[in-house]
């Protein structure tokens, strides 16, 4: 496969419909954006249904274009974006599988390769940084809107650029954003320094809630559907909560468990040398060797919690 390929189907498709995982991340919503607004330069008319994604990101140009849902059966081309599953593209996966030419672009390294085309570098820090790539073979130029959705990708995947996938390609990326005119400092400021009153209020529950274990080398805690009914909390109002126990001094690995509509949503995150990925497999998930989560049904929050942990210290 070669981004020829991408090229040809892209430029044959009339009907394209873009789609990202469940529980969209900065970098899942804004590759979805980018990749909607430069089909749209490029001439297409393309759909992105996203059903629910963290209200921070309405910033993003082509935010108000979102669909939740479409009446068309059957697309010419369905585009998968920083998704490493069929099963995870957020219940809408129909739209992928009946679609008549599929591609799929991502980072993660447990990506099944479900698409027709695969595009995907697990070097990559973020799907985001992988779409410029595309983007420029393509011949689509990249504008201050499409590298706004970009950017949003990037620095929320790396962590404001601290995380070890960072490259030196990252910042020669970022460089020639900024001469696009892409405000980084207002970017890093809305998506990751600007909290909701219900996020704050959660993360000082949850974090009241942290047990260590394994002398300090494990931090697990977790909120639960009351939690959030009573602080009025919305999509997205959970980011960032399981990366306060990774913070902590000697703490190698973080738990953080929600309670959700399809069972408990395991979130973990790892400092040194632990695959979090690998023990997410266990159970399902998967993701990145430090960032990875997984869902598990039919069991309560103190049973997963067992579960998880007992996995975690075979990792240690």
């Amino acid at each position: 496969m070669t981004l020829d390929d991408i090229k040809e189907k892209i430029d044959k498709a009339e009907k394209i419909v873009i789609l990202t995982h469940e529980n969209p991340d900065g970098d899942a919503i804004g590759s979805s954006l980018a990749m909607y607004n430069a089909l749209k330069d490029y001439g297409k008319n393309p759909d992105i249904i996203i059903p629910k994604y963290p209200s921070i990101f309405k910033f993003l140009p082509g935010a108000g274009e979102i669909k939740t849902e479409t009446n068309i059966e059957k697309y010419d081309l369905a585009i998968a974006l920083d998704c490493a599953t069929i099963k995870m593209l957020n219940g809408f996966s129909k739209y992928f599988e009946d679609a008549k030419s599929k591609i799929c672009i991502d980072h993660h390294s447990t990506n099944t390769m479900f698409g027709d085309l695969n595009y995907v570098n697990p070097v990559a820090p973020a799907c985001a940084q992988i779409l410029l790539v595309v983007l420029e073979y393509i011949g689509i130029e990249v504008t201050k809107d499409i590298g706004t959705c970009i950017l949003t990708g990037i620095i929320t995947d790396t962590g404001g650029f601290k995380y070890e996938g960072v490259t030196a390609d990252t910042f020669e990326f970022v460089s020639w954003l900024l001469n696009k005119g892409v405000n980084v400092s207002k970017i890093y400021k809305k998506v990751l320094q600007t909290k909701t009153r219900a996020n704050f209020e959660l993360t000082k529950i949850a974090t009241d809630r942290i047990e260590f274990l394994e002398n300090g080398k494990i931090t697990f805690t977790y909120i639960t559907k009351e939690d959030e009914e009573r602080v009025n909390a919305q999509n997205g109002d959970k980011e960032g909560i399981v990366e306060v126990g990774r913070d902590v001094e000697g703490v190698e690995v973080s738990i953080f468990l929600t309670e959700t509509d399809k069972g408990v949503k395991c979130s973990l995150r790892s400092n040194d040398y632990v695959n979090v990925s690998d023990v997410c497999l266990v159970f399902g998930g998967g993701g990145h060797a430090k960032a990875a989560g997984c869902t598990i049904q039919g069991s309560t929050i103190e049973q997963i919690k067992e579960k998880i942990i007992r996995q975690v210290k075979a990792a240690l």
